[in-house]
């Protein structure tokens, strides 16, 4: 297969695959391609919110500090490739094809011994280890797609330290209706006699975790956010306090305190095992640090944000931001969810901030809720809500309303951030507007 028809295989299985839980299928497909999972090292993260942000904290301290770092993560905003790359350099549209025609080639004698199809995460997860394997990195940081105990990522066996950032309330049809269900699925990815870093957590998720780091025999560190001071603030980043040393942050939101805390803690912890970066290293990492897509501003006249939050709890998070940014502003809203999540929960938190809003479909996913039933659910809580048919009717849109002074806040599923970006990007070429 070429680039192209590697993406259409990948898209096809999406489409027809459902997701599953399990690792019956993930360890027979990567025993037929030699384990190369094995042969690596990992930071293995998970939870509910943050799992990226701690990600690329540690990925940008970790390269300034000279070592080859993979990354695996999902999803992605601006580049399917995204998903995995090494110390800056995402991997290679011929390297991609390849790598997953080799997966392609084993799931088809896979399924013809009886075996079931692999899913779309299986097969990503599995041309990332080989991908990493084959490029000799020296640690990988891996993100758990869903839960963790059975997630697809959990077939690993070298895990240096398992990261658990705030855990919270989602994906409930797979991982359970209660947060102790929830946490003891997540904290299914700590090892026997391992190290882990958690978040400090409400008290029913942290009582599963340390159940589960005792059963194992692993060394637990809370990562408390109560030790770390805000020095300065904006919602272009921030300045921390945090055991005697000053880190700046490029990271907005009230919660990246939270996930550069947790970020230091592993980071403190891998200095042990191998994996040592000098505090110099450590505050420029930090420092040049590159999340799109959680509170990110885009454009500063009119203030454009976008932020990821898909769920209550980054909806609570989100709140909280635009209580301690924006207060006294008129805002705009560009809204897009998706239908499987707790959707009237998220515009039930969020819509008391907003002036006007306006919701989108977030295109070519199944997944994507209609914007006008968002609008038809945002109406029972708001009366001036508007329903658009693309995401460029709403960028313009919401342009056009907002004065200089007023913020425009995009958010829901981070699927459809990359392409609200470039339209920003164009909006902003056409009017002028300043950065």
């Amino acid at each position: 297969m070429n680039y192209q028809e590697s993406r259409e295989y990948i898209d096809r299985v999406t489409r027809e695959i459902p997701s599953v839980l399990g690792l019956d299928h993930m360890r027979e497909m990567m025993k037929r391609l030699g384990n190369p999972q094995d042969d690596l090292k990992y930071v293995h993260v998970a939870g509910t919110n943050g799992k990226g942000s701690v990600i690329a904290f540690l990925y940008s301290v970790l390269s300034e500090a000279g070592y080859r770092v993979g990354r695996y993560v999902s999803p992605t905003l601006y580049s399917y490739r995204g998903r995995m790359e090494i110390s800056g350099k995402r991997i290679s549209r011929d390297s991609f094809a390849a790598y997953m025609t080799q997966v392609a080639d084993v799931i088809a004698a896979m399924t013809e011994d009886g075996y079931p199809h692999p899913t779309a995460f299986e097969i990503e997860t599995a041309v990332a280890f080989l991908f990493f394997r084959n490029e000799n990195c020296d640690l990988v940081l891996l993100e758990v797609g869903m839960g963790g105990n059975l997630d697809a990522t959990n077939i690993i066996k070298n895990t240096m330290l398992s990261v658990l950032v705030s855990i919270s309330m989602d994906h409930m049809s797979f991982l359970g209706n209660t947060l102790g269900e929830i946490a003891e699925k997540k904290a299914g990815i700590i090892k026997e006699n391992s190290h882990v870093v958690t978040a400090l957590q409400k008290k029913e998720a942290m009582d599963v975790i340390c159940s589960q780091c005792e059963k194992c025999h692993a060394e637990c560190v809370v990562a408390d956010p109560g030790k770390a001071q805000v020095l300065a603030e904006s919602c272009l980043g921030q300045t921390l306090l945090y055991e005697g040393e000053k880190y700046e942050i490029p990271l907005a939101g009230v919660y990246q305190k939270e996930n550069a805390v947790v970020a230091l803690n592993a980071l403190k912890v891998l200095d042990t095992l191998g994996f040592a970066s000098t505090p110099e290293q450590k505050k420029a990492g930090m420092k040049h640090t590159v999340w799109n897509g959680r509170f990110t501003v885009l454009c500063t006249e009119p203030l454009f944000v976008v932020d990821g939050a898909h769920n209550p709890a980054a909806a609570d998070m989100m709140a909280a931001s635009i209580e301690h940014y924006f207060k006294g502003k008129r805002l705009i809203y560009i809204m897009g969810v998706f239908g499987d999540k707790d959707y009237r929960s998220v515009v039930a938190k969020t819509v008391p901030y907003a002036d006007k809003i306006l919701t989108i479909q977030t295109p070519n996913n199944e997944r994507a809720l209609p914007a006008a039933k968002l609008a038809e659910t945002v109406k029972e809580f708001h009366k001036d809500v508007q329903a658009r048919e693309s995401i460029e009717q709403a960028v313009e849109t919401a342009f056009r309303l907002a004065h200089k002074e007023d913020v425009i806040l995009a958010f829901g599923s981070l699927s459809f951030i990359g392409e609200m970006t470039d339209l920003v990007e164009k909006e902003k070429k056409r009017e002028g507007k300043q950065k």
